[in-house]
């Protein structure tokens, strides 16, 4: 976990995940924050519940970053 908190206009509740080296996720507008810096969080583990913080409506914003440039989040998930 490298960051957890409302810090960054635009993101309200945000939540960095940082993977190794290389990758980062981001997860913003949350209702609730369940992790805090420093935290190490497994795989399906609850990070946050949804919410709308600073947005105009309930949703999830998801990123996934390598070397802090924005990829297509697509290419890293399982296929359904």
């Amino acid at each position: 976990m490298v960051y957890a908190g409302s810090g960054v206009r635009g993101y309200g509740n945000l939540i960095l995940l940082k993977h190794n080296d290389q990758f980062l996720s981001a997860y913003a507008h949350n209702d609730s924050l369940r992790v805090k810096e420093n935290d190490v969080v497994e795989a399906g583990e609850v990070i946050a519940t949804m919410g709308d913080s600073d947005a105009e409506n309930v949703r999830l914003h998801f990123e996934v970053r390598r070397d802090g440039q924005p990829q297509d989040p697509m290419e890293f998930l399982p296929s359904r």
